[in-house]
């Protein structure tokens, strides 16, 4: 039998059940504390120093979104460490540690503004640094005997992340009204402590691929002979434009002309003005450095490049999705609901519909569509920009209910599940169509960078968030010319996301008019070479979930 042919008697690798029972906690874990943050600290003694009610919320929504930027971009170093010096079975253990650190700081320092924060910060940092490595440690385990088993698997991984997501959003918010933060905030450190128990107890038996040596074509080393070897110096000035409008940021904060800018703020813009005009720069100078770097790697490099475009325009979308677990909750706690519910609960609805809506759409909606379409799949591109629109119609509705609201009329919570239906539709089209397209689209070798971007845009989202919030909530000037219209802070905001996303909706559907489908996949092994890790499929929630 080939190397490259599945063996039909072929089992299960052994030491796949440790990383799947890690998942499972670990995911209840990061969910668990995410899902009662938003609820816990405006009533805490960390926001009392803040007047009133809205500005507390205000707080604890830029705080969520500041923890979220920080579990999307530290990533980025749990790649590079794990590729480059420790390998994935090691940067995920150490990392665990760090992740079961933080939660010890929240419940031992809940009435500390120094420890609580430390402890979101140690959280960001271990929940980010292991985000890019478990999936694709578990495609390390599979070879060419046993890849068809690795389908069942990912789906297993996909079932495993949904099922911690719905019961941390059905019992974490209950553990915390009955026992109190330092309880609640234990039970998801208990089980992060289980998780990385669990995966070091399969430690003897995982394949482990070590770290690779440098690669001179990367992206990175292919984007600098770019900028800094190509005769033209255009790029160089481009890139370098990036660099002083973030300086300049930096500047006019430090001179005090950014009062209601925090410093998280100013550093992502910085990193947002670097990273999009050192990509321009990049692209520009691409064709004028041939011949120092493979064809296939300039020709790889600028595949990234165009990827990134579709990327930018995503990050409206989780802008909006991420806000269910703070402006959706807080209208939550204005509504009507049973005496043994909570408003976070209403979050379980996400996962919920996300294991309904996928084999639905697999096996009834996408296969009439092709039907309707004369056998033509409808395409990634396509999926997505029906998604970004569902998503936009989730906050016109979630913004209908705040007229209601704001009327005087009280709403049954229930009613929220309207634009989670549409919200989570939205997400099933973005976020697993998105990491399908990213990898079918990027050459083998630029995979990796492919991911580190992806996370990205979930950062650069909540970055859209924090600024919406410094130059409105918190602007009394813009707060009070709203009001005056009779419109509350929290409708206009629904409206203005929604028209935010509709218009990023039309800018991605006119760039994907444009852009040409490629597909890039391994190619079989040869015989003779030893069998490779299966590439893993990307899941709906492999962003965060």
């Amino acid at each position: 039998m080939s190397q490259d042919t599945p063996d039909p008697a072929a089992r299960m690798p052994p030491q796949i059940k440790y990383i799947i029972g890690n998942e499972g906690c670990e995911r209840f874990s990061y969910y668990g504390m995410r899902n009662i943050l938003t609820t816990f600290l405006p009533l805490s003694i960390l926001l009392a120093y803040l007047p009133d009610k809205g500005a507390k919320e205000a707080a604890a929504s830029d705080i969520f979104h500041t923890f979220s930027m920080g579990v999307y971009f530290f990533p980025l170093l749990g790649g590079w460490l794990s590729d480059r010096f420790f390998g994935k079975y090691n940067t995920i253990f150490w990392f665990s540690l760090i992740y079961c650190a933080g939660h010890g700081c929240l419940s031992a320092f809940e009435d500390s503004r120094t420890g609580f924060f430390f402890g979101l910060f140690l959280i960001a940092f271990g929940a980010g640094g292991i985000k890019p490595l478990v999936a694709s440690f578990v495609g390390d385990q599979f070879d060419q005997r046993n890849k068809h088993l690795a389908k069942a698997v990912f789906d297993a991984f996909y079932w495993i992340i949904n099922f911690g997501s719905f019961f941390a959003s059905a019992l974490m918010p209950l553990f915390l009204r009955w026992w109190g933060p330092s309880v609640a905030f234990a039970i998801p450190g208990v089980l992060m402590f289980i998780a990385t128990v669990v995966f070091w107890i399969g430690r003897h038996n995982y394949v482990r691929i070590p770290p690779a040596p440098p690669n001179p074509n990367s992206f990175l080393r292919v984007s600098r002979t770019a900028l800094f070897a190509s005769p033209s110096k255009v790029g160089l000035a481009v890139a370098a434009l990036g660099v002083v409008l973030s300086l300049v940021a930096i500047g006019f904060w430090v001179a005090g002309f950014l009062p209601l800018f925090k410093p998280q703020i100013i550093a992502a813009l910085s990193l947002v003005f670097v990273t999009a005009f050192g990509a321009i720069g990049v692209s520009l100078e691409l064709d004028r450095i041939r011949g120092k770097h493979s064809d296939e790697a300039i020709d790889g490099v600028r595949a990234v490049l165009r990827i990134l475009i579709v990327f930018g325009l995503v990050t409206p979308f989780w802008s909006l999705f991420d806000q269910k677990a703070s402006l959706w909750v807080y209208q939550g706690n204005t509504m009507e609901q049973p005496t043994w519910f909570e408003p976070a609960q209403m979050q379980l609805v996400n996962p919920a519909l996300v294991m309904l809506i996928i084999p639905f759409n697999n096996l009834v909606v996408f296969p009439w569509l092709k039907k309707r379409r004369g056998g033509r799949d409808l395409t990634s591109l396509g999926r997505m920009t029906t998604g970004m629109a569902l998503t936009g119609m989730s906050w016109i509705v979630i913004g209908a209910i705040q007229l209601v609201l704001d009327s005087g009329t009280n709403m049954w919570i229930f009613w929220q599940v309207v634009p989670y239906l549409l919200l989570t539709t939205g997400e099933v089209l973005v976020s697993a169509t998105g990491l399908e397209f990213a990898y079918s689209q990027a050459p083998l070798a630029m995979k990796g960078a492919i991911m580190s971007f992806w996370n990205l845009t979930v950062a650069v989202g909540n970055l859209w968030v924090l600024l919406a919030n410094t130059t409105i909530v918190k602007n009394a000037t813009v707060s009070a010319k709203i009001e005056s219209t009779g419109l509350s802070t929290r409708a206009f905001l629904m409206f203005f996301f929604a028209i935010f996303m509709f218009l990023a909706t039309l800018a991605f559907r006119a760039y994907s008019r444009r852009y040409r489908l490629t597909e890039h996949y391994r190619d079989p092994s040869p015989a003779p070479a030893p069998p490779k890790p299966e590439i893993p499929k990307a899941t709906a929630r492999d962003r965060d979930r």
